[in-house]
């Protein structure tokens, strides 16, 4: 007599596709990014923000790769639609606000900032999940975005990457710092306040 049990938790896991698994990378990146830049901060090694910084490079390489062999197999789904968006977040939203903080944005300004950066980033990707049909018009792929892509942030990491190879790192961060009624704000995380600002906009960018 049949039942109408639940799957058992490892029966998702035969469902991945091969793009699926490409898009765990890069969380996986991303997460690994995060410890990295924790062990920095227990050990004041600079090698440990370069390795953040490659880490989230690599992100962007699964990220692309995910979507080209999705479309290459045709079996994209729902399912990795999720997965690429939650990865995202984790690799180009919370992981460059970790790496910020991690390099010297530490005041509570600097704070709501990183704070504000990420929650940018998440919005920036469900408003995409929401109108990407309506986007692709009736096509199979997007016409363009609305809004800066999150992977954008890459390009902070990557000043990060430079401000670390030249020992502006914690108190020798570029611009310096300065003191708003008693609380820090590093003038150089008004660039993720940019950035977050640019994902939430309506500028629309062709995709290429």
């Amino acid at each position: 007599m049949p039942t109408n049990q639940p799957k058992k938790p490892f029966s998702m896991i035969r469902e991945f596709h091969l793009a699926d698994w490409i898009t765990l990378a890069n969380a996986v990146c991303g997460t690994s990014a995060m410890f990295a830049v924790m062990t920095y901060l227990q050990r004041e090694d600079a090698r440990h923000i370069y390795f953040a910084c490659g880490l989230l490079l690599a992100s962007l390489v699964f990220d692309v790769l995910d979507g080209r062999v999705a479309r290459w197999r045709q079996n994209s789904s729902a399912l990795g639609l999720d997965l690429d968006s939650l990865a995202d977040v984790i690799s180009f939203g919370v992981a460059p606000a970790v790496l910020a903080y991690g390099c010297g944005m530490q005041g509570l300004y600097d704070r709501i900032v990183l704070t504000f950066f990420v929650a940018c980033g998440v919005s920036r990707l469900a408003r995409f999940n929401v109108t990407a049909e309506a986007l692709s018009e009736g096509g199979d792929k997007v016409k363009y975005f609305e809004g800066t892509p999150i992977p954008t942030s890459l390009l902070l990491v990557i000043m990060l990457g430079i401000a670390a190879s030249q020992g502006a790192l914690q108190e020798s961060l570029w611009f310096g710092k300065i003191l708003i009624a008693g609380f820090t704000l590093h003038p150089l995380v008004l660039l993720f306040a940019l950035s977050g600002s640019l994902m939430v906009s309506r500028i629309r960018i062709p995709k290429i």
